[in-house]
C-alpha cells in the first residue's frame, strides 16, 4: 500500500493565515488536511474553504459525530465536498462521546455500532443515486406511519449527480467491535495513540475479523493515524517536542471518561501498559496532571511520534508503514512556519 502524508489543522488560531500556510505544505508533498469538529466551528465549512485554496490535497473530516446530523445530510454534504473539490473529499465520522453529543447536542447517545453500521448503507444508496430505504434500529427511510411517521415520507434520490458514487468513508476507531466493524465496511479506519509495534496486540483479531467479510470491491483497508513529528539533531528540542506528546496522551489516557468507561486507557492496556495505565489514570483523575504526564511510558511516548534525527524518524516511518498503515497525519511541531514546511518536506521525501 502506498503510504501518503497528511497533516491535521488546530482548532485554535487565526483560521485564514493557517489556509494561507497550507498551500505552502502542499507545495512540499502534503496530501491531505484534516480538519476537527468536536464541539468548535463545523469541520466542513472550514474544509470547503480549503477546497477552494488548494488544488491537490485530499480534505477529510476528521471527524464528524454520526449523531450531530442525520446520515442522509452526512451524505449530501460529502457529495456537496467532493463536488466542489473535484473529488478530494473523504468521510470521516465517528461516535464521539456521551459528554458531547449528549451535553452539546443534547441527542441521546446510543447503539453507536448499530449507527456506524446503517450510515454506511444509506450514504452509499445517496451516492449512487438510489431512491433511499433503509429500515434499521436507529433510522427508517422512509419514516412510516408504523414508525411514527405521517405516512406522507416517499422514497426520494439525491437531486445532483455525485461526481463518484462511493466517496471513502473512514471510521475512527479504537475498540475491538468498531475496527471490525471499519475492517469489514469503511475504507479507512483512523485508531488513537497508535503504536505500530502492538497493532496486532490491539487490533490484530477484530481487524482479521472485519477484513474476513470485507467486499473485495472495496479494495484494501487503509489505517490512518495521526502523530507529532519533528526532524532535529538538538536533543533538547526534540524532549521539547516530545514532552508535548506526553501531556497529551496522559490528557486521553487520564481524563478521557470515567474510570471503567474510558476507551484510550483501554487501548493502552491493551499495548501491555497495564499498570502505567491505572497510575497514570489515578494522577490525573486527581488532578496532579504533571504526574500524570510524566507518568506516561518514555516508550510508548517516543513509538507514537516522529520525532527525533532524521535517520530515526525514518526507521519509525518503516514501522509505521509495516503496520499497514496508509496515511500519516504529522503535526508539526517546529517553532518557525520556514522550519514546520521543511520538516514536512523531509518527512514526504522518507514516506515516498
Amino acid at each position: 500500500m502506498t503510504m501518503k502524508l497528511g497533516m491535521p489543522i488546530n482548532y485554535a488560531g487565526d483560521f485564514r493565515e493557517t489556509i494561507d500556510n497550507l498551500r505552502d505544505f502542499e507545495s512540499v508533498g502534503v496530501r491531505r488536511v484534516t480538519v476537527p469538529e468536536a464541539y468548535s466551528f463545523d469541520a466542513v465549512s472550514q474544509l470547503g474553504y480549503i477546497a477552494a485554496r488548494t488544488e491537490t490535497m485530499e480534505l477529510q473530516t476528521g471527524i464528524l459525530p454520526m449523531y450531530s446530523r442525520t446520515p442522509t445530510n452526512l451524505a449530501m454534504t460529502a457529495a456537496g465536498m467532493d463536488y466542489i473539490s473535484g473529488g478530494r473529499f473523504i468521510l470521516g465520522i465517528g461516535a464521539s462521546g456521551p459528554q458531547v453529543i449528549e451535553g452539546f447536542h443534547g441527542v441521546k447517545y446510543d447503539y453507536p455500532l448499530g449507527r456506524a453500521r446503517e450510515h454506511v448503507d444509506i450514504c452509499r444508496q445517496v451516492w449512487r443515486r438510489e431512491k433511499v430505504e433503509h429500515r434499521g434500529k436507529s433510522y427508517q427511510l422512509p419514516l412510516t406511519e408504523e414508525d411514527g411517521g405521517s405516512g406522507l415520507g416517499k422514497s426520494l434520490k439525491i437531486i445532483n449527480h455525485p461526481v463518484r458514487e462511493r466517496i471513502p468513508m473512514l471510521l475512527a476507531a479504537i475498540g475491538p467491535k468498531n475496527v471490525e466493524l471499519a475492517a469489514e465496511l469503511y475504507e479507512e479506519f483512523q485508531p488513537f495513540l497508535f503504536h505500530p509495534e502492538y497493532v496486532d496486540a490491539a487490533f490484530g483479531p477484530a481487524l482479521e475479523a472485519g477484513r474476513a467479510k470485507r467486499d473485495p470491491s472495496l479494495g484494501d483497508l487503509s489505517i490512518v493515524v495521526q502523530t507529532s513529528t519533528l526532524i532535529t539533531d538538538d536533543a533538547e528540542k526534540a524532549e521539547a517536542a516530545l514532552n508535548a506528546v506526553r501531556h497529551h496522551s496522559a490528557l486521553y489516557i487520564g481524563g478521557m471518561g470515567a474510570r471503567g468507561k474510558n476507551f484510550y486507557n483501554s487501548l493502552v492496556q491493551r499495548y501491555g501498559y497495564v499498570d502505567e495505565a491505572k497510575t497514570i489514570q489515578d494522577l490525573y483523575l486527581e488532578g496532579r496532571k504533571e504526574e500524570a504526564a510524566a507518568a506516561v511510558p518514555d516508550e510508548l511516548v517516543r513509538a507514537m511520534s516522529l520525532i527525533g534525527p532524521r535517520s530515526y524518524v525514518q526507521e519509525r516511518v518503516e514501522a509505521f508503514r509495516s503496520a499497514d498503515v496508509g496515511v500519516i497525519l504529522a503535526s508539526p511541531a517546529a517553532a518557525t512556519h520556514a522550519d514546520r514546511v521543511e520538516d514536512m518536506r523531509v518527512l514526504a521525501e522518507i514516506i515516498g
